[in-house]
């Protein structure tokens, strides 16, 4: 290669090698034909480089006196300003939020997104070499004098809901109750390597014991022995809260006991970190670093695994997780950011019907859950992205952008700012440059999801009527078509003024018997699968027949014809007239296996639709006459017209 190679590191799957040549940085996989990446990293020779292994990002460091941060497809995220000496030395603590950068006779701690968290004047010369403890909480410095530097991390700063904590030095925590101004000063036995803040509780872990302080009473901790004496992370939700060591997951109440252990095979836990790892009061999401793209559930209560003891497999590599903390355990929600920067929304339990992703938004950075309920919100192509009611995307797609509101990010917030905490209407956001500011948003979205969770609809009419905001309106309606609350329902389209969902409500509030409403509800509400099993299993063949053609969904509508002998011939006969109308020749194998019929003339097959649904609902009103309406006499043609 003829330039001297000064630095190198391992990639976090041990499939590449990343190294310095010159003033060029080179990604090099490891798999036989798979040409290296190369690009221009720096203006003077790169003396050193590192690579996290938690949050997959790279460090260089050159003799232009800059350091660099990237991220592992080489594109730039932070570049220093000019320090007075060249960069000697560089090295990522052990949790990937923090690195350090050495030069001549200066130690400075930086956070992950690149800006200077301490600076201290070392009087070591170069420091050639700088480490990190297994807990992150000391660094070591190799000077080139003959000294040997060993540092401290303190002021650690933690907020949450009028509450800060403060790690001032290795053993001490501070308190401070914002709204009444007390102050407490929690001293320990061992250094604090972890502690995190949330939910009415304050974790702190030791090298020996973790101590559990609920925010009312700082005095009597709850205590748990710990075996390993090593915790990496804490993450909490409303109930529990999870610790990680270099092997295994624990989670506990608040009051120390021990929930479970959850366990899995091929899951690593020496490099979860907290976007890898997310937890809610019945649900466990853990990011596989061995395989990227694979997703492990676990019960909160007992470790045992969510479905069928299988990981979820993402398309591609996930880079962030998060679940969402309140409702029903069935509607329980899980965020990801994946490798291509796309965030989606997945349903977490699911019972014999495929798992429910949808795509929210692109070019996605970073995001965050509300604590006090399910509203979402995000960094996305330069701008902040709040989604109200993010579960309407399952239900009503066309309303998703009505129950949204966006902010200028650039302008506001700087370059890409992280999104740090969402508490009822206010979302803390950390800035490029470290600074930490709130973005406030409308409260009534909150109020209204706790009146619907306590089942207070009228109160939530009122709130709607009160506030006379169209965005509120169409959380409401998102919120009745799921719950099947159609009265409700009907009130809050009308009021977004969407007439087409408004008569369609009405049609079926008309239906004569419960399965045909329950479906038609289903059926609203995007649930195609579970619309077509009401009907099977009511005897109402030629209804489920006619939704999947309704739907496009040619093969499974001649499938359900064929096994119960019902309307084979309209349905060769709607998509003969379909593939007439648009030019086309048939292509699909089952279409093609059939016998070749006549088609039935257009005005025909209209009456015999017509008549077919009239029979069905006739039949139905016959075997449940006590759960008889007034019959509608409209029926859904829509592919036939």
């Amino acid at each position: 290669m003829g330039l001297p190679i000064y630095s190198l590191a391992w990639g976090p799957n041990s499939s590449q090698i990343l190294f310095s040549l010159g003033k060029q940085l080179v990604l090099q996989p490891l798999q036989p034909n798979v040409k290296p990446t190369a690009w221009k990293a720096h203006e003077g020779i790169i003396l050193k480089v590192d690579w996290s292994h938690v949050t997959d990002q790279i460090i260089s460091g050159a003799e232009d006196c800059k350091f660099k941060v990237w991220d592992a497809f080489g594109r730039l995220l932070f570049t220093s300003s000019p320090c007075q000496y060249p960069i000697t030395s560089l090295s990522w603590s052990p949790d990937g939020n923090l690195f350090a950068v050495g030069s001549y006779d200066m130690l400075r701690i930086c956070d992950k997104r690149g800006w200077s968290c301490a600076v201290e004047k070392t009087k070591t010369g170069s420091l050639f070499n700088v480490r990190w403890s297994g807990d992150g909480t000391q660094v070591a410095g190799a000077g080139g004098n003959g000294q040997v530097i060993i540092g401290q991390i303190t002021d650690i700063w933690m907020e949450w809901n009028g509450f800060e904590a403060a790690i001032v030095d290795e053993r001490t925590i501070h308190v401070h109750n914002i709204r009444n101004g007390a102050m407490d000063k929690l001293e320990f036995r061992d250094r604090v390597p972890k502690a995190s803040l949330g939910f009415d509780h304050l974790v702190v872990a030791t090298a020996s014991q973790c101590y559990v302080y609920s925010t009312k009473n700082f005095n009597t901790p709850a205590i748990v022995d710990l075996k390993e004496g090593n915790v990496t992370m804490i993450a909490q939700c409303q109930k529990y809260f999870a610790l990680v060591d270099g092997t295994s997951i624990y989670v506990y109440t608040y009051d120390a006991r021990l929930a479970c252990s959850p366990k899995s095979p091929n899951l690593r836990t020496d490099l979860l970190h907290p976007e890898a790892l997310t937890i809610s009061n019945d649900a466990l999401a853990v990011k596989n670093k061995a395989d990227g793209r694979a997703i492990y559930l676990f019960e909160t209560a007992t470790g045992k695994t969510l479905g069928d003891e299988k990981p979820v497999i993402h398309t591609t590599e996930v880079i962030r997780i998060g679940l969402d903390q309140c409702g029903n355990p069935l509607d329980r929600r899980l965020a990801l950011i994946d490798r291509n920067k796309d965030l989606y929304l997945m349903s977490i339990r699911v019972f014999g019907t495929a798992r429910k992703l949808v795509k929210l938004s692109t070019s996605v950075t970073s995001f965050v859950w509300a604590e006090t309920s399910n509203l979402l919100a995000a960094v996305a192509n330069d701008k902040v992205s709040v989604w109200f009611y993010p579960n309407i995307a399952f239900i009503d797609s066309d309303l998703l952008s009505m129950t949204t509101q966006e902010h200028d990010a650039q302008e506001e917030f700087g370059k890409q700012p992280e999104l740090l905490s969402f508490y009822r209407d206010r979302i803390s956001i950390c800035r490029s440059d470290g600074s930490i500011v709130s973005l406030p948003v409308s409260p009534y979205p909150d109020r209204l999801h706790q009146l619907i969770g306590l089942n207070k609809w009228d109160d939530a009419l009122s709130l709607c009527r009160n506030v006379k905001d169209k965005l509120l309106w169409a959380c409401l309606a998102g919120f009745a078509t799921y719950m099947k609350n159609l009265e409700v329902a009907e009130v809050a389209f009308s009021e977004i003024e969407e007439v087409d969902k408004v008569e369609y409500l009405r049609y079926i509030k008309k239906l004569p018997t419960k399965e045909m409403r329950t479906a038609e509800i289903l059926l609203f509400s995007g649930e195609y699968q579970d619309a077509e099993g009401i009907l099977v299993q009511a005897g109402l063949y030629f209804r489920a027949v006619m939704m999947n053609l309704d739907s496009y969904r040619w093969e499974r509508a001649l499938d359900l014809a064929l096994k119960y002998n019902v309307a084979v011939d309209i349905v060769l006969s709607v998509r003969q007239s379909y593939l007439q109308q648009f030019d086309r020749t048939e292509t699909l194998e089952k279409f093609l296996a059939q016998p070749k019929t006549k088609p039935i003339g257009l005005k025909e097959l209209k009456e015999k639709i017509h008549q077919q649904l009239e029979q069905e609902e006739e039949q139905a009103k016959t075997n449940q006459a006590g759960d008889s309406v007034s019959p509608g006499s409209h029926s859904r043609q829509a592919i036939a017209t």
